[in-house]
């Protein structure tokens, strides 16, 4: 983990890093009809992804191959995000386990194989001795050819991890989406955020970033220039939008203030559009942040209580990610349709400080799905290195990966062609090689696979 003065020293390179995630202006402007274009897919013989012409696909992991550290690839796999370190490239990808789902579990379905790791690194096990099945692995390939040389669970002991982010300096967040407390199962309290260093080559400590809040968070996504972290809460009908500033920028287990997202002058506003439309697409709301009061959620009740108090009303935030000098989340049941909303926020140039009233940050409705053939419920997303929104669906049909380019235009990439149980399993955790090539995504059927994309994704755009 980077000190103080190394993430100010690697601010400058970060920033340079994201800088290829180009402003996503001027689209979907003045509520105006969305563009789309038809899907172009071909058929996969091997029934498993559907991609335009001239793309391929691998996979690169699949859900109960055994993995270096004696354990079992665990299944549900989720968020996810890529790393260049010295010995390859890295995945770092969530593993959504309740701690009932033994048959997906790395320690196998009667827990046989909990006795082959460092059992003081789980966060919690339950009361019957049995580990928590949720966490993270880790995956180490060849840039080029793709080879897994190295592959081993890295978090263990955490419930329902879906989403997360990346940070600037090298580590992948990962989230519990739960609020559960501890009970006649669990040990212990859960619903937090947890770090894991891209270069970790074993089972990491589990250490909860209390200060994040207990709740059900989503995803989080990192300012590279301010360090401050954004979150979303994935919470039906009633949601609440996050920031949490950090004491020492780069080092999150040294605590900050976490604070709820409000607009100027319209306590309690409701961004749903579910009754009536109260935020049309391309409008911008001046917004302003207070502080959240006991973060530890004991009643698992912070969006209620906080909306009470003025806070914006949102629906089960999903996924975000920090472009240049704005970041996205979406809204997967948000909107009139229910189908999704996508929410962009612009940090003010004073973001953080007491002056951020002078020039306060700024909330737009970028994208509102009219229905699942455009946007089905829009999960997970990413930022294309050329600039375009790349979103993963999980909604109640077909599953597709879909694109938007800068000037609002809607395309397909894939489509998830493996019906598991009589449904199509949601796609998630998009994200590219560090040279953008690659898009590696995850498709959550039983068995869970983790799949490389390439193709001339500029014939996309």
């Amino acid at each position: 983990m980077f000190n103080r003065r190394q993430f100010l020293q690697n601010t400058a390179a970060a920033t340079a890093a994201f800088s290829g995630l180009a402003t996503l202006s001027g689209c979907a402007r003045a509520n105006a009809p969305l563009n789309v274009t038809p899907p172009n897919l071909v058929a996969d013989q091997n029934g498993l992804l559907d991609l335009p012409p001239g793309f391929t696909y691998s996979v690169i992991s699949t859900e109960g191959d055994e993995m270096d550290d004696g354990l079992l690839t665990p299944g549900e796999f989720d968020g996810m995000a890529t790393f260049e370190t010295p010995d390859g490239l890295t995945l770092i990808r969530n593993h959504e386990l309740n701690p009932t789902e033994f048959d997906r579990s790395a320690f196998g379905p009667a827990g046989e194989r909990l006795r082959q790791i460092d059992q003081t690194r789980l966060y919690d096990r339950r009361h019957d001795f049995a580990g928590l099945n949720g966490g993270t692995s880790t995956l180490v390939l060849d840039p080029n050819t793709l080879e897994l040389k190295q592959h081993f669970l890295s978090l263990a002991g955490t419930y329902n991890n879906c989403a997360g982010g990346l940070t600037p300096w090298g580590s992948w967040l990962t989230c519990e989406e739960t609020s559960a407390r501890r009970d006649e199962n669990l040990t212990r309290d859960h619903g937090y955020v947890f770090e894991v260093p891209a270069t970790a080559r074993e089972l990491v400590p589990a250490v909860p970033l209390i200060d994040m809040g207990r709740f059900r968070h989503e995803a989080v996504a990192i300012d590279p220039g301010s360090g401050i972290a954004y979150l979303t809460e994935d919470a039906y009908d009633i949601a609440c939008f996050y920031r949490f500033i950090p004491n020492v920028p780069g080092e999150l287990a040294q605590g900050g203030r976490l604070q709820v997202l409000k607009i100027v002058g319209a306590p309690g506003f409701d961004t749903r559009n579910w009754d009536s439309t109260t935020i049309r697409t391309g409008e911008s709301l001046a917004v302003e942040w207070i502080d959240v009061e006991d973060s530890f959620n004991p009643e698992a009740d912070l969006a209620e209580r906080h909306i009470a108090m003025g806070a914006a009303h949102f629906t089960r935030g999903e996924g975000i990610w920090f472009g240049e000098g704005e970041l996205y989340f979406t809204c997967t049941d948000g909107g009139a349709a229910h189908a999704s909303q996508i929410f962009r926020y612009t940090p003010s140039p004073f973001e953080g400080s007491e002056e951020e009233a002078v020039a306060t940050g700024t909330l737009e409705l970028f994208i509102e799905s009219p229905g699942d053939d455009v946007i089905g419920n829009c999960d997970t997303i990413t930022i294309a290195p050329w600039g375009d929104l790349i979103l993963a669906e999980d909604g109640s049909g077909e599953q597709y990966i879909r694109g938007v380019t800068p000037a609002g235009r809607i395309y397909t990439i894939a489509r998830n062609a493996f019906i598991a149980g009589n449904h199509f399993s949601e796609f998630c955790g998009p994200c590219f090689s560090p040279d953008g090539n690659i898009l590696f995504v995850n498709v959550q059927s039983e068995p869970s696979r983790t799949f490389a994309i390439r193709g001339p994704w500029r014939d996309l755009a």
